[in-house]
């Protein structure tokens, strides 16, 4: 099984920037940030973070999530590529103009939230039991093994 998010957060990306198409034409309009920036967490986060916490992301599909939501950034502020790069705007400092959410870490905090919610199940429940299923019989394949959907908790838990 191939951990590749490749195709999703590609379906992802284009239905944020749908998402953002759909009212961008007030968010120009409206000159209050933080009304923008209310637009962008309530249309285009979901849009792009949608299912994030069954993903198991991995460092470049977080690269790719942020790429993404940069580029909305810009222009939510009316800001171009070019114009970012001459004037010296550092990406941070977009993200202190926009006022708006952080992608990245939204999705991992869904993942956390569901998590917890899985955990509270009855063990019964399939849901559950996929979470804890260890396969048996299976050889693993050469290389390094794919990132799991828990292994995140368990970096998180001991980078703490």
């Amino acid at each position: 099984m191939a951990n590749d998010l490749a195709s999703e957060l590609s379906r992802r990306k284009r239905t944020a920037w749908g998402a953002f198409k759909s009212v961008e034409e007030v968010a120009k309009k409206t000159k209050n940030v933080r009304l923008r920036a209310h637009l962008f967490d309530s249309t285009v986060l979901p849009a792009l973070t949608y299912a994030s916490k069954t993903w198991a992301i991995r460092k470049q599909d977080e690269h790719a999530i942020s790429v993404a939501q940069r580029g909305i950034e810009r222009t939510i502020l009316g800001v171009t590529r070019l114009t970012q790069v001459r004037e010296g705007f550092r990406s941070s400092e977009l993200r202190r103009r926009s006022k708006i959410r952080d992608a990245v870490a939204w999705a991992k905090l869904s993942k956390i939230r569901w998590a917890g919610h899985i955990m509270r199940f009855a063990e019964t429940r399939w849901t559950r039991a996929v979470i804890d299923w260890i396969p048996r019989d299976v050889k693993r394949t050469p290389g390094r093994p794919p990132t799991r959907w828990s292994d995140f908790f368990v970096k998180t838990l001991n980078d703490r």
